[in-house]
Parts: structure tokens; C-alpha cells; sequence
């Protein structure tokens, strides 16, 4: 199924959280690593961000990022309007919430998710501006949701 979306391995694994600075100094005690640096997902004039298919420029997420070889581990804590980071957790209370690939084709990987059955639920531009994500609700196949990531 990887290849036939154009995926490579996975690249992230996402945890959505009430409460980011807990969660990142619990997760920094189990890998034996230092306490990361807390962000946020940048503003709407960067991000373009939509959710649900239409502009949603009071979505927001604090965000932290542990980094393993080959795998990054991040942690989500969203505020601001509604959003899929902030459905997962009012639905959960927080959990696992998605794997990443990177893609080389954004719009060839998204068509391809959606033939799948995947809907798209929010994309966005990166903080720093250098890439974009999208993410898709697997859940009904996969059991979980799945983020495309693309470096500009």
C-alpha cells in the first residue's frame, strides 16, 4: 500500500495531549532525554492553515519535537477554533493520532489518499514556511490517521 500511495517509510509518530509540558517532560523521563523546546504551528499568515476545507485562521497547536534516527516523535497540545487536533482530543482525551511520510507530490499523494477513502481534514503550510502537511482521517481502514508531509 506504501508504494502504491508514493510513500517512504514512515518519518513521525504524534501524540495529541492536554497538557504539552507534562506530557513533554514524562516523555523526556521515559527517553532518557532533555526536556524539548515547546512551539507553536506559527500563525495563519504563514500557515494557510484549513480545516475542513475551508480557511481556519484561529487554529492552533503548541507543539514539541523529540528526535530519534530516522523517526521523529512529536507531541501536539492544540488551542484556538476547532481543528483535527482538537477534535482527536475532545473525542479521546488525547492519544496516538497519526503517522507521517513524506511525499515528493503533495497533490499526486493527496488524490491518491482520497481514492483510498482517506478524507482530508486540514493542511496547512509548515511554521518556518519551508514545507506543507496535510492530514487524513484513516481511521475507518487504518485505525488511525495519517499526515503527508513535503519540503519545499
Amino acid at each position: 500500500m506504501l508504494d502504491n500511495l508514493g510513500f517512504g517509510k514512515p518519518t513521525q509518530v504524534a501524540v495529541i495531549t492536554d497538557d504539552i509540558e507534562v506530557s513533554a517532560a514524562n516523555y523526556a523521563a521515559l527517553f532518557g532525554l532533555p526536556v524539548p523546546e515547546i512551539t507553536t504551528g506559527g500563525t495563519y499568515d504563514v500557515t494557510k492553515c484549513e480545516y475542513m476545507g475551508a480557511p481556519a485562521p484561529e487554529c492552533g497547536a503548541k507543539l514539541a519535537f523529540f528526535n530519534f534516527d530516522g523517526i521523529q516523535f512529536e507531541l501536539i497540545e492544540p488551542y484556538g477554533a476547532d481543528s483535527t487536533w482538537k477534535d482527536f482530543l475532545t473525542e479521546t482525551g488525547g492519544g496516538l493520532h497519526h503517522v507521517a511520510f513524506y511525499v515528493e507530490d503533495m497533490d499526486a499523494a493527496i488524490e491518491k489518499c482520497e481514492a483510498q477513502g482517506m478524507t482530508l481534514t486540514q493542511k496547512g503550510i509548515y511554521a518556518d514556511g519551508s514545507g506543507m502537511y496535510a492530514y487524513f482521517d484513516a481511521r475507518a481502514s487504518l485505525k488511525i490517521f495519517v499526515e503527508l508531509l513535503h519540503s519545499f
